[in-house]
């Protein structure tokens, strides 16, 4: 994959799981995160959501890139019973959102969008992620310790959170927010003299 011909690489988030996955694909990127608006839209399905938010993230950074610039911008939201769960407003709402989640299975959404100067490419990566039920006490001890306040959904599987999870259905990588399969083939294919703009 000839991902010098794109320089600089930028990934458009402040998330320090998403720099340690992309950092397995390659060390050769900078951080750029971007601004945008996260509100969703009851009009769109979570799929659809999701991806656009991606897309969001890689449109404002390449209003500020070079046009030999590759924007990497990826966005996770969980969704349980059709409804989008987002980061928890304080520790009680993280409580509430763990007793949903508890004894069930829920998906987690994780769209990628690679943006270059010819094209653009959006996916979604859908896994489906199984809790066991909670014992008494766990989520309020959990959202106690401040871990899931900044993560979709009140928790993270690669942390503290992973303890609850039983099972999952996809990519775990996506899971954590950045599903890396899935982008080393849009790099791929965004490298490729053949590549076609994909949008979603």
């Amino acid at each position: 994959m000839e991902l010098s011909r794109y320089h600089p690489m930028i990934l458009a988030s402040q998330s320090p799981r998403r720099r340690e996955l992309l950092a397995r694909i390659t060390p050769d990127f900078v951080v750029c995160p971007a601004d945008v608006d996260e509100s969703v839209s009851p009009e769109r399905t979570p799929q659809q959501n999701v991806a656009q938010l991606a897309q969001r993230k890689a449109r404002a950074a390449w209003a500020q890139a070079q046009s030999t610039a590759l924007i990497v911008a990826s966005d996770t939201i969980v969704v349980c019973d059709g409804e989008i769960l987002g980061k928890p407003a304080d520790e009680a709402d993280a409580v509430h959102m763990l007793h949903r989640l508890s004894g069930r299975t829920h998906q987690v959404m994780t769209a990628v969008c690679v943006k270059t100067a010819d094209s653009e490419q959006t996916e979604v990566s859908v896994t489906d992620v199984t809790f066991r039920a909670l014992h008494e006490g766990e989520a309020e001890a959990y959202a106690a310790s401040g871990e899931p306040l900044d993560k979709a959904g009140a928790y993270g599987i690669q942390g503290a959170g992973g303890l609850f999870v039983s099972g999952i259905n996809g990519d775990y990588y996506g899971v954590m927010g950045l599903p890396i399969c899935l982008l080393s083939e849009m790099l791929r294919q965004a490298c490729s003299k053949n590549g076609r703009t994909q949008k979603g």
